[in-house]
């Protein structure tokens, strides 16, 4: 994955594909940070956190603009998010999750919502990078409340 970043940029360059190129270029910047800050390899695993990361911030971005009714900055920042999702495991579907979920739910065998950050460990180890962890700890929440 970090070698595909890498590729990535040069073709970039080569297209003259700025919007593209400052997305990748801000995601290098990123790990070499993370890399620098918390001493971590750079590897796949690093990789899908910073680029996680970056989602977030660019999915929060977008609720802000769209409060200030500001379409041209939503759609840019949605064209940066479908860069990023090129650096993530396959994203798997809603029903993948909720087996997922169950499965954990047969292991943990929770009582209530005392009991989330046993299911939300479990589910972080198996979805982490493959699905939205916001939408999974909704899910498993609504599942304790249930």
């Amino acid at each position: 994955m970090v070698e595909k970043l890498e590729k990535d940029m040069i073709e970039a360059m080569k297209n003259k594909d700025k919007d593209r190129l400052t997305v990748i270029r801000m995601v290098k910047a990123s790990l070499k940070q993370e890399q620098i800050d918390h001493k971590k390899e750079i590897n796949d695993d690093l990789l899908i956190d910073v680029v996680n990361k970056q989602i977030k911030m660019r999915k929060d971005s977008i609720s802000e603009f769209e409060k200030g009714n500001r379409q041209d900055l939503i759609e840019k920042t949605k064209a940066e998010i479908n860069v990023l999702l090129a650096y993530l495991p396959e994203q798997l579907s809603k029903e993948e999750v909720l087996k997922i979920i169950d499965e954990i739910f047969k292991e943990v065998n929770p009582e209530g919502p005392k009991d989330m950050g046993k299911v939300m460990g479990l589910a972080q180890g198996k979805l982490k990078g493959k699905a939205d962890m916001k939408e999974v700890s909704t899910i498993i929440r609504e599942k304790l409340q249930g």
